[in-house]
């Protein structure tokens, strides 16, 4: 029973992902055009649709699959990127780390990201991803799994995540997930502190959105 209704929660929060990334947050608040040029960082070889990864997440490149203007697409990733040229013949890919990105200030209209920054490491290398996607975009979309929403999105575990980091943890190893201690889930609170300038953040439940 629980399997089934976090089945069901984490089904709807891939309908809020489509919302946020196709139809509604993005396009309507960032309003991007045939000539806005995009940076897209911390995407993956495995692409949308494809299981993969220690999470098991299918919605890898969400928006390298539905953005109407793929050549103004710049996406920027940790591998090689054979495998995501395959794909995506139209997208340029840089390989590159997002907390040192390779580009001059205001390269781009917008800097996005998706659920990358709670994988990058702890506060201050967070903080380092802020600021490099506000040195090079004239402006930032950047989404994170909201730490106080009760599923833990990426193990698919309740409440586990609102434990002590030592005992949370521990839970992890005990279920095999022991990966999941190297994320850092932020709260809205958290993520409006890595900003140094004004921004909006907007909580839709399990996920965040951060926008400038």
């Amino acid at each position: 029973m629980i399997t089934a209704w976090m089945g069901i929660v984490l089904g709807f929060g891939g309908i809020i992902l489509g919302q946020i990334l196709e139809g509604g947050e993005m396009k309507q608040l960032m309003q991007p055009t045939a000539e806005t040029t995009v940076l897209d960082v911390g995407v993956d070889e495995v692409s949308h649709g494809e299981g993969g990864g220690q999470s098991g997440c299918t919605t890898h490149n969400f928006l390298e699959e539905r953005y109407p203007w793929p050549e103004r697409l710049t996406a920027l990733g940790l591998h090689d990127g054979a495998r995501f040229r395959m794909r995506y013949p139209r997208i340029a890919y840089v390989q590159g780390d997002a907390c040192a990105l390779p580009f001059p200030d205001a390269s781009f209209d917008v800097v996005h990201s998706n659920a990358v920054i709670e994988h990058v490491g702890g506060r201050e290398r967070q903080a380092v991803f802020v600021r490099e996607a506000l040195r090079v975009g004239r402006r930032v979309f950047l989404t994170t799994p909201n730490r106080w929403f009760p599923v833990e999105v990426h193990t698919r575990l309740p409440l586990v995540h609102w434990l002590p980091e030592s005992l949370a943890g521990r839970a992890y190893d005990v279920v095999g997930k022991s990966w999941a201690r190297d994320n850092h889930l932020l709260g809205p609170a958290d993520f409006r502190s890595l900003f140094p300038g004004a921004v909006e953040i907007r909580n839709l439940g399990m996920t965040l959105v951060a926008i400038t």
